[in-house]
């Protein structure tokens, strides 16, 4: 039989990687799951809950990942969790690759076979594994929320006989996963709502929520995307023609969403100090690529500052703020990850190493990085 270690995550991580539905199914799969005690609180899955659905509840990390042969985590397993495992042990998690590398291989040298959620490859039959795409969704709708309730104005139109409240105006910058939430969110909120991304095939998904579309589309524009689907660096030249026109265009904005992330780098720079210094006090920014130093100059990571009456936000896990709802999608990703690892009739794990899915996020195994975005090659 297969054993599922749950324990909980740090205190800044509400989430949790195991949910009574996803218990449920693991249990079907011929799985025992142990859970440690306390771990779904912050989710609101208490271990009653998890319980009914067949988990064993045990005290303390230590006694759930004892014998365990795979670990569930929300963040990197921490370096206690990862010594209490036993060699070969298989850790599906939100590695953080990119992040504290000297950690990373410490974590790859204690033996573990380590999948990192980030790196699941953007291929159909992975779409119910995507981490970064169930979470980012969440984020985009929550910073939206956010921003209109520090934004302290109504955001739809509003026709009374006192008078017309106007609509407020809503930019959101970078049109992935969360981007497209929030120009959705922001529309069902009755707000203005402009976009921007550097990819052209966002145009018509922005027009189709019924936002509306800038960006400088010259011929560098209509090259700007990789083959996975993530925007490309762009020259210095396009980048001062798009500065430009977003600069003109943030002047008159009241809440601006900022999503842009590129993968294992530095979190483009959008938003100036000058434009910050342009917009109408009370506006407000929510920037989502906080974690990564901002796609705003003024943003402070876990901060919310005021810069001359306009409010800037940095959140850190903004998906984490609705947990109930992250967790119960995060868990899902990972059973459908656990579906492609596990032998359904024989009960056992059976994996294929050349499995695109178990290629794509495999970060480290018998004691070494081996994922070529991590090795160089």
């Amino acid at each position: 039989m297969i054993t599922i270690a749950v324990t909980a995550e740090g205190p800044d991580e509400p989430r949790v990687a195991v949910s009574p539905e996803t218990v449920k199914k693991l249990v079907a799969l011929g799985a025992a799951v142990k859970v440690q005690s306390g771990a779904g609180l912050r989710s609101r899955f208490s271990d009653e809950m998890l319980k009914a659905q067949g988990a064993e509840i045990v005290d303390g990390a230590a006694a759930a990942i004892n014998g365990a042969d795979i670990l569930l985590k929300v963040r990197r397993p921490s370096p206690e969790e990862l010594a209490a495992l036993k060699p070969g042990a298989l850790v599906a998690a939100m590695i953080e690759p990119f992040n504290d590398r000297p950690g990373l291989e410490s974590a790859a040298g204690r033996g573990a076979t380590l999948f990192s959620m980030e790196f699941m490859p953007r291929i159909t039959r992975a779409q119910s594994m995507d981490v970064l795409s169930s979470q980012a969704n969440l984020a985009g709708y929550k910073a939206v929320v956010d921003g209109a309730s520090m934004f302290g104005q109504a955001l739809p139109m509003m026709m009374t006989a006192a008078g017309t409240v106007p609509a407020a105006k809503i930019f959101i910058m970078g049109v992935g996963v969360a981007g497209l939430q929030a120009i959705a969110t922001a529309r069902r909120l009755g707000g203005i709502v402009s976009a921007t991304d550097v990819r052209p095939a966002t145009k018509e998904q922005v027009q189709s929520l019924g936002a509306k579309f800038v960006a400088v589309e010259d011929d560098e524009f209509k090259q700007a995307q990789t083959a996975a689907g993530y925007a490309k660096p762009m020259s210095p030249e396009y980048q001062a023609k798009q500065a430009e026109l977003v600069a003109n265009h943030i002047k008159i904005q009241d809440i601006v969403i900022t999503t842009a992330l590129i993968p294992g780098r530095p979190a483009p720079r959008l938003i100036t100090k000058a434009m910050v210094e342009s917009m109408k006090p009370g506006s407000v920014i929510v920037d989502l690529a906080a974690e990564r130093g901002g796609n705003c100059e003024l943003t402070v990571p876990g901060q919310t500052v005021d810069v001359g009456g306009v409010t800037i936000a940095g959140p850190i896990n903004l998906a984490g703020t609705v947990a109930v709802n992250a967790s119960s999608l995060y868990a899902k990703n990972l059973l459908a990850f656990l579906e492609v690892l596990i032998d359904k009739k024989e009960k056992a794990l059976k994996i294929d190493w050349d499995d695109d899915i178990v290629k794509g996020t495999l970060v480290a195994k018998d004691g070494k990085i081996v994922h070529p975005n991590l090795t160089g090659n």
